[in-house]
């Protein structure tokens, strides 16, 4: 778990903030190009590197979706891109919609606004449900790590992928015809 490591944590799925930009600003320092101004091209390259590595660990790991993310690929576990099945109604009826604003029916605005507010909703509930499931991974790593929580995180974060990509796609269309 290069990203892990590169910052000197024990990998979970939980992080303390504050820490975290602890170790990055310390590690950042350390391997400050600058710093090496004078060294060798092989050390002022590995001070290079070393400092991609922490910006792209910094930014990975601050943002708790993407961390859960990372962490799943270490894991192998990828996703199944799948629609979530109890969304599949709604989402045809939303599209239904969309392509009623994209035509012009302006009368389709009231059930789009709707349908991202519920979105919006379900993400926010996700999301809780995306912390629950990293604090109960993290205290089973103090024994053996439940690796079917791990498949269960990797459902949260397909569903949440597909919920925010659903967000998106209702946002621009109302956003256009309101410009238009």
């Amino acid at each position: 778990m290069r990203f892990y490591e590169a910052l000197g944590l024990e990998p979970g799925l939980m992080l303390d903030a504050q820490d975290l930009q602890r170790r990055f600003y310390e590690r950042s320092r350390q391997w400050h190009p600058d710093r090496r101004a004078r060294a060798g091209a092989a050390e002022q390259q590995k001070a290079l590197e070393m400092t991609a590595v922490l910006n792209d660990a910094f930014r990975t790991l601050r943002d708790p979706v993407a961390r859960a993310g990372y962490f799943l690929e270490e894991h192998k576990i990828v996703s199944s891109k799948h629609p979530p099945a109890e969304l599949l109604e709604e989402v045809f009826e939303m599209n239904m919609a969309l392509d009623e604003l994209r035509r012009g029916d302006e009368s389709a605005r009231p059930q789009l606004i709707d349908a991202r507010d519920r979105f919006v909703k379900l993400l926010a509930e996700i999301d809780h449900g995306l912390s629950a499931l990293s604090i109960q991974y993290d205290k089973s790593l103090r024994g053996t790590p439940d690796e079917s929580l791990l498949l269960a995180i990797r459902g949260v974060l397909d569903r949440r992928q597909y919920v925010s990509n659903l967000i998106r796609d209702v946002e621009k269309e109302l956003n256009v015809h309101v410009s238009n």
